[in-house]
């Protein structure tokens, strides 16, 4: 059987990693991931990725409907697996919520809505953004080495996947943001009637007196073209 979790895996995660990753968006990835746990791991019925982050939380990648109903009650109550393995735990394991005492609110409600055992693995995530892969399984005792080793591995294609997803963002800011402060400068040399260096020492000593960023300073500029 570890033979065969092992070829699945490594076979799936070809199939993942095939398509070239701008095709594709952070999104359509992690419910690729979800749907590969609920294949791979047995006991898994559904599956879903928490993201945390300083304004708030997004549930994405879920198999069903179930995983962003339990993301909000963790939310809501301010405890659960997912949340814990989020922030803190690298690897939270319930084989029974029915006798789960961890979570006091949320373990019952999670029975109530028919699941009793589940499995939350960290993703290592950037500085802002905390996360977790979470697998949920509507029998008890359902988690086994194997599901442990594929869990782990699915989470770290997941996090791999937010990561570059992330720095593309970052990349396109810092892209607009240069593109930004080159125009600005090209319209004070025209207006003032300065060189390259001096518009931008300009730019800057306005940042610095304002306390406002320099691409920011440099969008006013622009916007103040023709006044």
């Amino acid at each position: 059987m570890v033979d065969r979790s092992g070829h699945e895996l490594a076979t799936r995660m070809a199939e993942l990693a095939r398509a070239p990753a701008g095709r594709r968006t952070t999104e359509e990835v992690l419910a690729e991931v979800s749907a590969t746990a609920v294949e791979l791991i047995p006991g898994a019925d559904t599956a879903g990725v928490l993201l945390i982050r300083r304004n708030g939380f997004e549930s994405l990648g879920g198999t069903t409907d179930i995983p962003e109903r339990l993301d909000e009650l963790q939310v809501s109550y301010d405890e659960g697996p997912c949340i814990q393995a989020a922030v803190a735990d690298v690897v939270v394991r319930t084989d029974d919520f029915r006798t789960e005492t961890r979570w006091p609110k949320y373990s019952p409600a999670v029975v109530e809505i028919g699941v009793l055992s589940g499995i939350s693995f960290k993703l290592f995530t950037a500085e802002k953004t905390a996360g977790a892969l979470n697998l949920f399984g509507y029998q008890p005792h359902v988690w086994d080495g194997d599901a442990l080793t594929v869990g782990s591995v699915l989470a770290a294609h997941a996090t791999a996947a937010i990561l570059a997803n992330e720095h593309g963002h970052q990349l396109e800011t810092a892209l607009l943001s240069r593109d930004r402060i080159g125009q600005a400068k090209g319209i004070i040399m025209e207006r003032y009637d300065v060189d390259d260096v001096r518009a931008f020492d300009m730019l800057r000593q306005l940042s610095q007196e304002s306390n406002v960023k320099l691409a920011d300073i440099a969008q006013r500029v622009i916007d103040s073209r023709g006044h």
